[in-house]
């Protein structure tokens, strides 16, 4: 382990201890996943097939 991951380890375990966070190294990467985080919607060809296999289930049960 080199000197810097074992410093910022060393960071971090202090930061916990005290509840706080410590600061982001790519900015970009936090907007990121911020923006991708969530409920995500089925696309319309998984909704399509979807409706596709309910269709025939009921076609089924009835005949």
């Amino acid at each position: 382990m080199s000197g810097k991951s074992r410093t910022r380890l060393k960071k971090q375990s202090i930061a916990q201890g005290r509840g706080l966070a410590l600061p982001p190294r790519n900015l970009v990467a936090v907007a990121a996943r911020q923006r991708v985080a969530g409920a995500h919607v089925k696309s319309v060809s998984a909704q399509r097939q979807r409706h596709k296999r309910a269709l025939a289930k009921l076609v089924r049960e009835e005949s």
